[in-house]
């Protein structure tokens, strides 16, 4: 028999328990918020039509869409999705009696053939967690989206992100200023959304390769380089009615993320946002690490009114962001944030008999009825293996039924972390595992 080398797809991750515990729970805290604002679950296809996806995030993006060999070259060529923004657009245009506005969240992998870059969380399969909105031009919808990025990470215990803030209007704005055309606002978002990870020197070698304007380089420059508020911005472009608009949004949004309660220190206007997707149509939004710059946006998303009648032949507003669970959860690892867990079971049932199993069974199903993880070992071995075990795994409770225990109906609970034990009845036992008690009664 021929042995075959086992091995993962370069990009691609395997998780074990002590992973996957984390990862759930990161969901977990999403799931929660996203529901207490109104949003629902859907689930699409990991399979698209190639036409489909292709064409919707711009030059750049399109070359990493993973494009699969069934019927290639014909209209039935699929594709695995890049996002799940252009699935949900599809999903849209199909359903046109859904209520709007209508509110969706949706946690699923995506691929892209992109060059893996483990330290900054970057891999080719990897999971979004998205939220958006289709049916509204109201800013409400798009603060919204910017306090459920605040809340998920203030609750899984982040302190020094930012949330950055610009507008797609803005920057059509400043192209107009600089005296360029509007089709060149794409290449010009490519290049200053790379103002995070190089200086303004390398971006604006770039433009020159771009072959634009001295100029218009300049005056890019000058309003780039020196980190205006919206105040200054709004008076250097007040001949500008597109970028006036763009202004006029990002401080609504504010006045609503001051409303809804979020600290004004966890969010900024920044001009060199870009975000290179190109459909994109006014306010944006990326979150990052103030401690943690190699790690790249943790959330990102914006407004993008336009995407959805690529596929209905009718302009339809829509807003949306996605929470990176790979970025989070390699975030998490690399500042310390994740204690070591190995289980969820809270309680390991020890059997001393073929003859006593029956008790340790009607212990553990008791312990389950109490809403408590609890294993039974499955067969009967000396106590040191099944304390070795429990041990190993990170299992902080065992219960032990001898005779004596059966006899008055109790059992002894020992607590692997401490050492202490005691023999209590079973709602004693239960408030000990649930931390209601000290197991000194």
């Amino acid at each position: 028999m021929s042995k075959i080398k086992p091995r993962v797809f370069k990009g691609a991750r395997d998780f074990l328990p002590e992973q996957m515990l984390h990862r759930e729970r990161i969901t977990d805290v999403m799931r929660k918020v996203f529901k207490k604002y109104g949003f629902s679950p859907i689930e699409t296809p990991a399979i698209e039509y190639l036409d489909v996806l292709a064409g919707k995030y711009g030059e750049d993006a399109d070359r990493l869409i993973y494009k699969l060999d069934y019927k290639p070259g014909t209209k039935d060529q699929a594709a695995l999705h890049y996002d799940l923004t252009v699935p949900f657009s599809r999903v849209v245009a199909m359903n046109p009696d859904l209520t709007l506005p209508f509110k969706r969240y949706q946690i699923q992998p995506v691929w892209r053939a992109d060059r893996p870059q483990p330290h900054q969380g970057r891999f080719r399969e990897f999971y979004q967690c998205d939220i958006d909105a289709v049916g509204s031009k109201s800013m409400l919808i798009d603060a919204e989206m910017v306090a459920i990025a605040y809340e998920v990470l203030k609750t899984l215990g982040f302190t020094t992100f930012v949330i950055k803030i610009n507008n797609r209007k803005i920057l059509n704005g400043i192209t107009q200023y600089a005296g360029l055309d509007s089709n060149m606002t794409q290449e010009v978002c490519r290049s200053i959304d790379k103002l995070d990870k190089m200086p303004w020197e390398e971006v604006e070698k770039e433009l020159v390769e771009k072959q634009l304007p001295d100029a218009a380089i300049q005056k890019l420059g000058d309003l780039l380089t020196k980190n205006l508020s919206l105040e200054s911005l709004a008076e250097t472009l007040k001949n500008n009615s597109l970028a006036q608009e763009g202004i006029s949004e990002i401080n609504e949004i504010f006045g609503f993320l001051n409303e809804l309660g979020v600290d004004s220190q966890h969010y900024t206007f920044d001009l060199s946002l870009a975000r290179g997707l190109d459909y994109y149509t006014g306010p944006i939004f990326e979150t990052k690490l103030k401690d943690q710059a190699h790690m790249g946006s943790l959330t990102g998303g914006g407004r993008y009114d336009q995407l959805i009648g690529m596929f209905t032949g009718k302009e339809m507003p829509a807003v949306g962001t996605t929470l990176g669970l790979d970025r989070i959860f390699t975030a998490m690892q690399q500042l310390g944030m994740l204690e070591p867990v190995k289980t969820s079971t809270k309680v390991l049932v020890a059997v001393f008999s073929k003859e006593e199993m029956k008790y340790s069974l009607q212990l553990a199903s008791q312990l389950r009825t109490n809403q408590i993880a609890t294993e039974v070992y499955p067969e009967p071995e000396k106590l040191k293996k099944q304390f070795a075990y429990a041990d190993k795994k990170g299992i902080q409770f065992m219960a032990i039924l001898g005779q004596t225990e059966i006899a008055e109906n109790k059992l002894t609970i020992k607590d692997l972390s401490t050492g202490q034990q005691k023999m209590l009845d079973i709602q004693e036992a239960v408030k000990v595992i649930n931390g209601e008690i000290g197991i000194e009664i």
